[in-house]
C-alpha cells in the first residue's frame, strides 16, 4: 500500500509540469483498494495549481511570503519536499484555503 501511495503521489506529481489538469478521485468498484496520496503530496498538488492559475509571478509570491525567489522556486518543484506548514501558508497567499479530512481505512 505505501509503494503504491508514493507511485501515485509521483505520477500525479508530474501533471502540472506537463501542462495536464490532476485528475480527480475514481469512484471505488467492487474489490478495488482506494490509494490516496500522502497530505504533503496533496497540498504540494494544491500549491502547483493554485499558482498556475493564479497568474502572478515567483518574485510576488515570494514578496507575498516573505521568502526569496530561490525557496518559491523549492516550493513550486514537484521533486522537493516542502514541510506543509509552507504549503499551508502559500495556499493562503494565493487565496485556497488547505482542508484535511480523514476516513476509515481500508
Amino acid at each position: 500500500m505505501k509503494q503504491a501511495q508514493e507511485a501515485l503521489g509521483l505520477a500525479l506529481l508530474t501533471y502540472p509540469r506537463r501542462g495536464l489538469p490532476v485528475p480527480g478521485p475514481k469512484s471505488k468498484r467492487r474489490g478495488l483498494i482506494g490509494i490516496a496520496v500522502e497530505p504533503e503530496v496533496a497540498a504540494k498538488i494544491a500549491v502547483l495549481e493554485a499558482f498556475e492559475s493564479s497568474g502572478i509571478s515567483k518574485s510576488d509570491l515570494g514578496r507575498r511570503l516573505g521568502k526569496d525567489e530561490k525557496e518559491i522556486r523549492r516550493i513550486l518543484d514537484p521533486r522537493h519536499c516542502t514541510k506543509l506548514a509552507t504549503l499551508t501558508e502559500a495556499l493562503r497567499e494565493l487565496g485556497q484555503q488547505l482542508v484535511i479530512g480523514a476516513q476509515a481505512a481500508a
